[in-house]
């Protein structure tokens, strides 16, 4: 869709493909009901999706815990992800439970602080193990449902877009539409700021 609206041509290649592996599997039924989700959120733009816990299943845990960086630093717990990766499948198991159970709470956020380039400091915070694994495993679930609505030159923090490729795109849409006018916001400290 971007592609049409920036003025360039549609990529080649395997530009269209489902989000299903090539074999059989586990990982093929993950997918294949988020792209029944994503399907009936599509086709049905009014649709109230009203229980979507059962599909945070262990193997949605276990995909979400392999995607966090390994390095990543620890929250207020202290688990790091090779410490929680010695008992993965039992941490995963007593995870789902907690979730499917409704008994599982997040944990507060570490706080830390990052130097900017001008010399102030940035707070940032440090999620705990078991909440950075059950957010990607929620984030995926609802990607499922929103990705639908949002328009093929929408990039703002959605998977597998960059800065990059807005900037791309733009460039693109400049180079090859009919422009009257750019206008350019500089938002500059809007996160350092609460309202």
């Amino acid at each position: 869709m971007a592609e049409i609206v920036e003025g360039r041509e549609l990529t080649k290649g395997n530009a269209i493909q489902l989000n299903t592996h090539r074999t059989q599997g586990r990982n093929n039924a993950v997918s294949n009901e988020l792209e029944r989700i994503r399907r009936a959120a599509k086709q049905n733009k009014g649709i109230k999706f009203t229980a979507l816990m059962h599909h945070i299943t262990i193997d949605r845990l276990r995909n979400a815990f392999l995607a966090v960086k390994r390095n990543a630093a620890p929250g207020v717990d202290g688990e790091t992800w090779a410490s929680y990766e010695l008992c993965l499948e039992e941490n995963l198991k007593n995870l789902h439970q907690k979730v499917q159970n409704g008994g599982y709470r997040a944990k507060p956020s570490r706080r830390v602080y990052i130097l900017k380039a001008d010399g102030r400091l940035r707070p940032l915070g440090v999620a705990a193990m078991e909440d950075k694994i059950l957010q990607r495993a929620v984030t995926e679930v609802l990607n499922a449902i929103y990705e639908t609505d949002f328009l093929g030159f929408s990039y703002g923090y959605r998977p597998k877009r960059s800065p990059h490729q807005a900037l791309d795109a733009l460039a693109c849409g400049i180079k090859w539409k009919k422009i009257c006018w750019i206008l350019d916001a500089d938002i500059s400290g809007f996160f350092d700021h609460s309202s």
